[in-house]
């Protein structure tokens, strides 16, 4: 397995080592001791799969309190994938990073807890599939607009399909300072 670091201290880019012959191909999506090896020791609790067409965002989500760690990968069709740091007092506190997960390239994106997440659909339709560290808990899940002009981020979409709830997401300047995890450095 290959590490890359994304610029967002412990939101992480892995590269499964992947093994192809005639028949397919065969891949690890979760390892336990690999993960452990990397100072990561998720404990996750529940398993998500979401389907979407091309221009589909979803996001930007997060919980707090009762925040999840993600561990995403993409099983049909392609993503470009979105974490945002907002632990109060990080020193990254609103930056960014941004992937492109497919089922082609096989990349998975460990998203730590603290860390607000979305993506959109660049195929015509993506499967994405997700191990979160906490349940979902209505009560303490928020959203921030996926155009916030304070975050800047470049989405790959102009118009993208939102839901009722995503459309009326919050600015992050809006948002109580309350509602955010803090930085543990």
């Amino acid at each position: 397995m290959k590490v890359i670091e994304t610029g967002l201290p412990g939101c992480l880019l892995i590269e499964p080592r992947v093994f192809e012959d005639a028949r397919g191909s065969f891949h690890e999506s979760f390892n336990h001791d690999k993960l452990a090896a990397l100072g990561l020791q998720p404990n996750f609790v529940q398993g998500n799969v979401s389907s979407s067409h091309r221009g589909v965002l979803r996001g930007l989500h997060f919980q707090w309190p009762h925040p999840q760690g993600k561990y995403l990968s993409v099983q049909e069709g392609e993503i470009w994938d979105v974490a945002v740091d907002i632990r109060r007092g990080s020193p990254t506190f609103s930056h960014w990073t941004a992937v492109v997960l497919s089922a082609t390239n096989r990349r998975q994106l460990w998203i730590p807890e603290g860390f607000a997440h979305g993506y959109v659909v660049l195929s015509e339709l993506a499967v994405v599939s997700y191990l979160c560290t906490a349940t979902y808990a209505p009560e303490a899940e928020t959203g921030i607009r996926w155009d916030d002009p304070s975050l800047a981020i470049d989405w790959p979409v102009s118009d993208p399909v939102l839901s009722g709830k995503d459309a009326k997401a919050s600015l992050l300047a809006d948002i109580a300072e309350d509602r955010f995890p803090v930085f543990v450095p």
